[in-house]
């Protein structure tokens, strides 16, 4: 039993579960099971018919709608994260585009896949303990292999939680400028549209994380937490939530996100929070 996303210890509980994936789904999770052992052989040995080749994949997780049991047919994408026991090689990279791109046309309930390459050491690290860690160990479901959340802290609703997952919005305003101005179709526009409204409502709601002490990933109920710490912003902030679920090409819907939300946010993040602690 869980409050406001916490469990009885106050601690931010784990958001997914198998057991919470939706049945129209659970053919396109068991392809994927196969599939990563396949590519990257199964955790904690060689790839079957390369007996040579030293094991890659340590552990492969679920995060996003399909593990929380929220994803909508054919709208909502499959999101997997794969932890390495090296450092992500160009030949890792390749075969997880490649994985991806099978699941994508061989599944229509999904739209879209997308993996994510780290390996354990870096998420396990000092400095990624209250960042990729927390995305592990609270926001990421075990597929396959051992689950790095043993080797995890609990997590609670913090003031450097919020700083180490969401403090670094200032850096990223010059790069989505930059590719606001570079974006040449409706695909690209829509695609960078999505991604800088998912950010700001996840940032939005960690921004007043601790004030309202609990975790949740629903971006509509994350722009209405916000919302009622910060009313005069709540407005902007619903159409973020908005364009998030249904991105628009149009540069008018996105330059007031760019231009306002997200400098104003940036700077009240910093002040209330600080700012991330810097990556190489």
């Amino acid at each position: 039993m869980t409050h406001r996303g916490l469990a009885p210890d106050g601690t931010i509980a784990r958001e997914g579960a198998l057991d919470r994936v939706p049945p129209l789904f659970a053919p396109v999770i068991e392809a994927a099971r196969t599939l990563i052992a396949t590519t990257f052989g199964p955790p904690g040995g060689p790839l079957p018919d390369r007996p040579g080749r030293p094991p890659r994949l340590h552990s492969a997780y679920l995060y996003g709608s399909i593990p929380r049991g929220t994803a909508l047919l054919g709208v909502s994408d499959l999101d997997l994260q794969l932890a390495l026991h090296h450092e992500p090689t160009e030949t890792d990279r390749a075969d997880a585009r490649a994985l991806e791109k099978a699941l994508d046309d061989a599944f229509p309930q999904i739209d879209g896949v997308g993996i994510l390459l780290t390996s354990r050491a870096t998420l396990l690290s000092d400095l990624e303990r209250h960042d990729l860690g927390f995305f592990v160990a609270c926001l990421c479901t075990p597929l396959l292999g051992p689950d790095l959340a043993r080797d995890l802290p609990r997590y609670r609703p913090t003031t450097e939680l919020a700083r180490e997952t969401n403090g670094d919005l200032a850096l990223l305003l010059p790069r989505w400028r930059a590719r606001a101005a570079d974006a040449a179709t409706d695909t690209a526009r829509r695609t960078l549209c999505r991604a800088v409204a998912r950010r700001l409502v996840r940032t939005g709601f960690t921004l007043v994380m601790p004030r309202w002490n609990g975790w949740t990933s629903d971006l509509t109920d994350s722009a209405t937490i916000f919302g009622d710490h910060y009313p005069a912003r709540a407005p902007q902030m619903r159409t973020a939530a908005t364009l998030a679920r249904t991105p628009s090409p149009d540069p008018a819907a996105l330059d007031p996100l760019l231009e306002d939300l997200a400098p104003w946010l940036a700077a009240e993040y910093a002040t209330v929070h600080g700012t991330k602690t810097p990556r190489p």
